[in-house]
Parts: C-alpha cells; sequence; structure tokens
C-alpha cells in the first residue's frame, strides 16, 4: 500500500507538472515555471524513493528491464529539472515528465528482474556512467526536437505561440551542445569502462549493444568535430544528434528488450 500510493502521487506530480507547463506553453496561464518544476521535483523524489526500494534488493541490484526504463526516466527528469532551474529549458519537460509518470506506471504493473553479478564495481560504475550518459543524450535528442521545430516556423515566417516561448535559436543550439559534449565526455568513459568487464561478446550478448554504442560514439564525435571544424549548426547538427540517439536507444534499450523481455535471457 505504500508503494502503491509514492507510485500514484510522483505519476500524479509529474503529469501535474507536464500539463501546467504545457498550459504555460500555449499562453493560458501566467508565465512562471516555479509550480509546475516544484511539482516535478516532488515527482522526482517520490520517483527516487520507488526506485531505491524497486533496484536495490536484499539479493543485490535488481537491473530488470522496466526497473531499467523507470531509472532512465527518473534520472532524465532529474537532470532536466538541474538543467531548467537555471537554464531556459523547461518545455521540454512536456514530453519528458509524463513519459517518466508512464514508466513509474510500467515498472509498478509489469515488475521484471535482471540481478547484477554481486561485487562487480567496475560494472556498477559502467552502468552509472551509461545511465547519466543516455539520460544526457536524450535530452540533447528533444532538444535537438524542439529546435527543428523553432526551425522550420522561422523558415516558414510563422513566429507566433510556440515560438515566441521559447529562447532565441542561438541559445537553443548552445545549450544542444553543451549536453551533447558532456554527454559525449560521459558515454566515452562508459565504453572505456565497459571494455573492462566485457569476457566474451557472444556469451554475454553483448554484440548487438557494443557494436551500436559505437556506432552512436562515432555519430557523436563526427557531430562535435563538424561543430568544431566547420561550425555545424541547424538542420545538419539536428539530424546527427537524433541519429546518434536512436543508435543509442537501440543499443541500450533495444538490446535489452529483446535480450529480457522477447528472448528470457
Amino acid at each position: 500500500m505504500h508503494y502503491t500510493l509514492i507510485s500514484l502521487l510522483a505519476i500524479l506530480s509529474y503529469l501535474a507538472a507536464g500539463f501546467l507547463l504545457w498550459r504555460r506553453l500555449s499562453g493560458k496561464t501566467p508565465a512562471g515555471k516555479s509550480l509546475p518544476l516544484t511539482l516535478a521535483l516532488l515527482g522526482t523524489a517520490m520517483h527516487m524513493l520507488i526506485l531505491s526500494e524497486n533496484i536495490f534488493t536484499p539479493n543485490g541490484i535488481n537491473f530488470g528491464f522496466f526497473h531499467a526504463l523507470s531509472l532512465l526516466s527518473g534520472l532524465i527528469a532529474l537532470l532536466f529539472l538541474i538543467t531548467a532551474f537555471s537554464k531556459p529549458v523547461e518545455n521540454l519537460g512536456i514530453v519528458i515528465l509524463p513519459l517518466a509518470a508512464l514508466a513509474i506506471l510500467l515498472e509498478h504493473g509489469i515488475p521484471t528482474q535482471h540481478f547484477l553479478p554481486a561485487n562487480e564495481k567496475h560494472l556498477e560504475i559502467h552502468i552509472l556512467l551509461s545511465i547519466v550518459a543516455y539520460s544526457l543524450l536524450s535530452i540533447a535528442a528533444l532538444q535537438a526536437m524542439l529546435l527543428s521545430i523553432q526551425d522550420r516556423h522561422l523558415h516558414n515566417k510563422h513566429p507566433g505561440g510556440l515560438i515566441r516561448a521559447l529562447p532565441p535559436l542561438q541559445t537553443m543550439e548552445t545549450l544542444l551542445f553543451q549536453m551533447l559534449t558532456l554527454g559525449f565526455v560521459l558515454q566515452s568513459l562508459s565504453l572505456i569502462t565497459g571494455a573492462i568487464y566485457i569476457d566474451n561478446l557472444l556469451t554475454q550478448h553483448l554484440v548487438h549493444k557494443t557494436v551500436l554504442s559505437i556506432l552512436a560514439w562515432g555519430v557523436y564525435a563526427t557531430l562535435l568535430w563538424g561543430r568544431w571544424r566547420y561550425g555545424w549548426r541547424g538542420k545538419t547538427a539536428i539530424r546527427w544528434t537524433l541519429g546518434g540517439f536512436i543508435s543509442l536507444a537501440f543499443a541500450y534499450l533495444g538490446s535489452k528488450l529483446v535480450l529480457e523481455i522477447i528472448l528470457g535471457y
């Protein structure tokens, strides 16, 4: 009952915050962002309580698919909040917060089990780096989508509505590349620590995850190099960002979904 109540409150807090941010973006409520972000912070705090109970168990760390999905969404929400209190990215919460609520619902309704090996500190460090990197790059992907909408509206000479509520295009691009740079550094570290864990790609069922992760790393590396060398921006930056994220999503969640849920490993 205690767990169910906390889950329900977290879901309602996330949904209320997302709704208020949507109302704010559409101009139907005052422009302040303090209330929706406070509600989102409350939802994130309860989300962390849920995760601490479901993932850190007496039998070890349970990293089952829906628990991992919930952990990712909770960390994305937390990183979003840390950024939103100081940077103009609060409108990303319209997508991030309802998805976090959905992840809690799935975690509660479809419990899964996949315990990590005990006393594997380097593996835990690798997973932590991977999750933080994925979370940052997820937010960067959402930022790229918003940037794409903004760019399209401006080129079509429709500067009203949504565009009025967003920061200038240059500010949006600067925030995007800040997220990409930090996410890329963390992903690089996760690949290095992951190499320590790998004994046999085939027997550990890591071929697809490793190949797709390296492919995503290469996409992000090329994008950041192109930005530094040629000043890539606009549609080019958006396409490369989304391409890298798609590869990363298949590497992290796609491979885990196939192995645990479909194949039952």
